[in-house]
């Protein structure tokens, strides 16, 4: 969850929601990524989706059992796709997000037992720091919108 706090830190420094998450193999980091959608120009273009991305480039497969997928924020329910997709075994998420989170603040879609894969969740690893570097951002971005 470290390394996925450094990645948040990079986004932020972007200008991006400070959401890292990276792809774990037999204790390897196989995947890395940021949130990238206002850089890139890719609604898609989340912390998930990016480590994801590259973990799959990485391995040669889109396909990730037996592969753990640690992300600061929980996941929304496009990045929970992904993840079913890629038959991620394992989800660590950090801080809880009541607005879009699919694993269980909104809606719980690693419960909906006719979806045809499901991954063992854990949820709030190091959520005081994920949380509070989200909440740093915003009231950063709030700031700045009064003054200006």
């Amino acid at each position: 969850m470290g390394i996925a706090l450094d990645l948040a830190r990079e986004a932020a420094t972007l200008g991006e929601v400070p959401v890292g998450a990276v792809v774990v193999r037999d204790g390897e980091i196989v995947g890395r990524g940021c949130n990238q959608p206002i850089g890139r120009h890719d609604p898609t273009a989340h912390a998930e989706v990016m480590a994801l991305r590259d973990a799959a480039q990485r391995l040669g497969n889109y396909r990730m059992p037996g592969c753990t997928l640690y992300v600061t924020l929980e996941p929304c329910a496009m990045c929970i796709g992904a993840i079913f997709h890629a038959r991620i075994g394992r989800v660590v998420f950090g801080a809880r997000d009541p607005k879009t989170g699919a694993a269980g603040s909104v809606i719980d879609l690693f419960d909906v037992e006719k979806l045809n894969h499901h991954a063992e969740v854990v949820g709030g690893v190091r959520a005081e720091e994920c949380g509070a570097l989200l909440s740093g951002f915003f009231a950063a971005r709030r700031q700045k919108t009064e003054i200006a």
